[in-house]
Order: C-alpha cells, then sequence, then structure tokens
C-alpha cells in the first residue's frame, strides 16, 4: 500500500512560490473586506490645528489662573468657522467643539464653569490650566506618517482611518478569480424537478461563499457531466476567463467516471500531489496548470468544504499577500474517541464554553462525510492526529473553528 502524504506536507506543497496577485485602485467606498496592497500614509496631519475639545470659551490660561477673572467676549468660533482676529490680554472668544483655537489662546474654560455678568463681561467660576481641554494638532496623526500596514484587510476601523487621512482611492490586492467546476451525472440545481435517484449540487454554494467570504471572485462554471469532452471545454474555459485557482467538485477518485485528473493532465497540468492521509478527503488532487493552480476536491460535500477550509482559504490568502494563519486551538473532548489509523482525522463536533473558560468539543457520532446536517451544526472539527491512541473525556485535544 502506497503511502499517503500527510497533511502539512501537502499544504506546504499548494502553498509554495505562490506570489499575490496584483492590485487595483478601487474606491474607498469598495475597498471595505479588500487587502491593501502598499502602505498607506496620511495625506494630512490630524487635527490640523488645535482644537477646542470641549464647548466653552477660547482664552489664555494666565488671565483665569487666579479667580475672581473677568474677560471681555470678542467672538465666536463655531466649528469649521475659525475666528479671524487675536485673543490678547483679558479677551475670550466663545467657541465650540472641533472649532479651531484662536491666535493667542491657549486653553478652553468650559461653559458650565463661566457665567455671564449683567455688562456683558465673562465671568469665569474656575480657574484654567494651560492648554486644558486642547486637542494639539497632530494629536491623531501627522501627515506622511504611515497607519494602515500593506497586507491589511480593510475593516469598519480601517476604513474610517482611511477616510480621515482623505484616501477618496486605495490600493488593493486584485480579487483571486476562484473557477468552480461541478461533475457528475447525478447532480441537478437546487430547485430541479428531477427524478429521485438524482442529487442535489450544493457544494458549489458552499465554495462560493468561502471564495467571497476571503475576497476572492467566484467564477461558477456550472455542471458537468461525466463526459471527457465537456469536462476538458470546462477546464479551457477556466484558463480563458483567468483564473487564478480552478477548482473541481467530484471525478477524483478512482471510479470509472472520475476522470479528472485525466483530463487535466492531457490539458497540461502538472501533478503537484493525489491522495492524501486526511479523512474526510483523502481523494485531493493537487496541481498546476501553467499559471492557474488547480484543486480537485472530493464530490461528498462535507470532504469537499473540509478540504476547502484546509487549503483553499489559505491559496486565497497567500494570493492576496496575507500571511499564514495557524486558526487552530486546544480545547476539552466531551466525549471519548477511538484510536485513530493513519489518516488524520477532522471530526465534526459541538463547541461549547464552560464558565471557567474551557473549551469543550464533543463529536457527533456519525461523521459520514455525506452529512451536511452535522457539518452545519458543528461548531469545530477535532483534529486527531494519525496513530492517535484512544482519548477519554476531558482529554486535550486541537480544534478549528468553522467559520
Amino acid at each position: 500500500m502506497s503511502a499517503l502524504l500527510p497533511v502539512a506536507e501537502a499544504l506546504a506543497r499548494v502553498l509554495a512560490d505562490v506570489e499575490p496577485v496584483e492590485s487595483d485602485t478601487v474606491s474607498l467606498a469598495e475597498a471595505f473586506g479588500r487587502v491593501l496592497a502598499t502602505p498607506l500614509a496620511a495625506k494630512r496631519t490630524q487635527p490640523p490645528f488645535d482644537v477646542s475639545a470641549m464647548d466653552g470659551y477660547a482664552v489664555r490660561a494666565a488671565d483665569v489662573a487666579t479667580l475672581p477673572a473677568e474677560l471681555a467676549v470678542i467672538g465666536a468660533a463655531p466649528a469649521g468657522h475659525a475666528f479671524a482676529g487675536r485673543v490678547e490680554a483679558g479677551q475670550a472668544v466663545r467657541i465650540f467643539t472641533g472649532a479651531a483655537l484662536p491666535e493667542g489662546a491657549d486653553s478652553i474654560l468650559l461653559q458650565e464653569d463661566a457665567s455671564i455678568a449683567e455688562d456683558g463681561a465673562l465671568v469665569a467660576k474656575e480657574v484654567v490650566r494651560p492648554r486644558q481641554h486642547v486637542r494639539a494638532r497632530g494629536l491623531d496623526f501627522v501627515e506622511g506618517r504611515v497607519m494602515v500596514d500593506a497586507g491589511t484587510r480593510l475593516g469598519m476601523r480601517q476604513m474610517t482611518l482611511a477616510a480621515a487621512m482623505n484616501h477618496a482611492a486605495v490600493p488593493v490586492r486584485r480579487e483571486p478569480r476562484v473557477a468552480i467546476i461541478a461533475t457528475g451525472d447525478e447532480l441537478v440545481p437546487p430547485g430541479a424537478d428531477a427524478p429521485p435517484d438524482r442529487i442535489v449540487a450544493s457544494n458549489t454554494f458552499g465554495i462560493e461563499a468561502l471564495v467571497r467570504s476571503l475576497g476572492g471572485l467566484p467564477i461558477d462554471l456550472g455542471i458537468v457531466p461525466d463526459d471527457r469532452s465537456a469536462f476538458a471545454a470546462a477546464v479551457d474555459r477556466a484558463v480563458l476567463e483567468g483564473a487564478d485557482i480552478l477548482v473541481t467538485l467530484g471525478g477524483a477518485s478512482v471510479g470509472d467516471h472520475d476522470f479528472a485528473q485525466e483530463v487535466l493532465a492531457s490539458r497540461g497540468m502538472t501533478l503537484g500531489f493525489w491522495k492524501i492521509a486526511m479523512r474526510p478527503g483523502k481523494p485531493l488532487i493537487f496541481g498546476r496548470l501553467g499559471p492557474m493552480r488547480v484543486l480537485g476536491l472530493p464530490g461528498n460535500p462535507v470532504s469537499s468544504l473540509v478540504c476547502a477550509l484546509l487549503f483553499l482559504r489559505p491559496l486565497i490568502e497567500a494570493l492576496l499577500g496575507l500571511p499564514p494563519i495557524d486558526r487552530t486551538e486546544t480545547a476539552e473532548l466531551g466525549a471519548p474517541m477511538q484510536a485513530n489509523d493513519r489518516r488524520q482525522d477532522y471530526v465534526r463536533a459541538t463547541l461549547s464554553e464552560e464558565p471557567d473558560g474551557r473549551r469543550i468539543a464533543t463529536a457527533f457520532a456519525r461523521q459520514d462525510s455525506s452529512m451536511l446536517s452535522t457539518f452545519a451544526e458543528a461548531g469545530c472539527l477535532i483534529i486527531r492526529e494519525p496513530f492517535a491512541p484512544p482519548a477519554a473525556i476531558g482529554a486535550a485535544c486541537r480544534i478549528l473553528r468553522l467559520p
């Protein structure tokens, strides 16, 4: 019996020599979830001038260092409308939050710490310290400072920061193009009026959702029958579409109708590996067809989706220039597990957290790779190493959370 490729080595081959895809410049409004291609530096200083942090009066601290203190109000400075004059000794300017601090003033007297006398004079009821309630120019950032690193996925906070930095458009990695081919005479699309011996093609929808969630662009090439010419035509279309990755669903095993590897080889694919020591997902194909990487996933839904999480997800992230991520965590078993064989198992399990912070992973009793119901209900996959001995309730384990 030939040795099966370990999962870690298979992943290393999938990620070998991956270069990030090219960059695009997109409007900031379109950049959510995209990966920044180059560092983003501030185009302005924030705040661009000393501003008031509170509503009150712009004063010279020296004039309100002792009480009683009376000042003459010489004007107002609403936000966006700077006071044009200068504050001299004994003077004050009515000011509002976010307004520029007038020349000559160095502090803010809070409006609740002041009153207006009958003669119109401003009466200070509290002393003022220098720079009190003043946001200094450049407090947040200064022009030219890099604020967002390349390789950052732009989320809510980064989008807001980029806007404050005065970026209307940003350089991002283009979306990796992932062509998807589902194969099999037995497959029909959801909603089809088909005989009961057919199977609804579901894998494509999960793969497309994963691709989109990672910032890729899925290209659905549809359902292809068990026909070599039809499959070859679909592969050719993936090439014409400029796909960075071709994902085939089914046809990767050794049955009479499993000819994906044969057709791909006829189209020039260099085989990286076939069959790996994992369950579910043993008949996995990886190869290169020119610049396009090919992942031939098993047809069983759970096998397909588990393989996508383990291999397609990190491949897309590498194309986006993101560093490798170890997503595994530790937990405790909520049910005993039998000894494992030579394959690395990814066991569907519920995941709960105890009040003391312990994570409990409890495997489902049935692990058939066609059962999507347990995959949808699962919170994680328990990772069982090859030849792992039996494990009792409470034993430590490694898990991979499901998105």
